[in-house]
């Protein structure tokens, strides 16, 4: 890395979930599933495309509320669409993403990787959301408590 280059962003977010390691991973291979918890509070979601493979992936359209401002929104005016492309899957133990968001801003040209695991707990699962190469326009507060909200879907879910 030069001396001009940032470093590469990485934001993390975990909570320990009551559900098995089977069932939490599970809620990447059913579309209804991946969405009901994907979309955080004060946001809906819907998918257009859904293949669960590796080398596969989803196009998922996250809405901001209404109360939202319309320039909340990285696509249009309150929407986020993104691309997700499934890299690896390895049951009961982690999914890897690539995010594609869809937008004309430069900030967002390169994709994030997402990278999911689950860990045996005394109490439940460890799911831990890490994501890399984060863009810059989204702040580190907004990110991580955006991911703690979609964890706490995660739990409704599945607990």
């Amino acid at each position: 890395m030069s001396s001009t280059d940032k470093p590469e962003r990485v934001d993390t977010a975990s909570r320990v979930i009551l559900a098995t390691p089977r069932t939490l991973f599970r809620t990447f291979l059913d579309p209804e599933t991946l969405v009901a918890w994907r979309a955080p509070d004060g946001m809906s979601a819907r998918l257009h495309h859904f293949d669960p493979k590796i080398g596969g992936g989803y196009g998922l359209v996250l809405r901001h509320d209404e109360g939202a401002s319309a320039s909340a929104g990285k696509t249009r005016a309150r929407e986020d669409e993104v691309e997700v492309k499934f890299l690896e899957f390895r049951p009961e133990e982690c999914v890897v993403e690539e995010v594609h968001f869809i937008s004309t801003d430069p900030a967002f040209a390169e994709p994030m990787r997402l990278t999911t695991t689950f860990e045996k707990d005394r109490d439940g699962t460890r799911v831990t959301l890490r994501a890399e190469n984060v863009p810059s326009p989204i702040s580190a507060e907004n990110h991580k408590a955006g991911m703690l909200l979609s964890l706490g879907q995660l739990a409704r879910l599945t607990e």
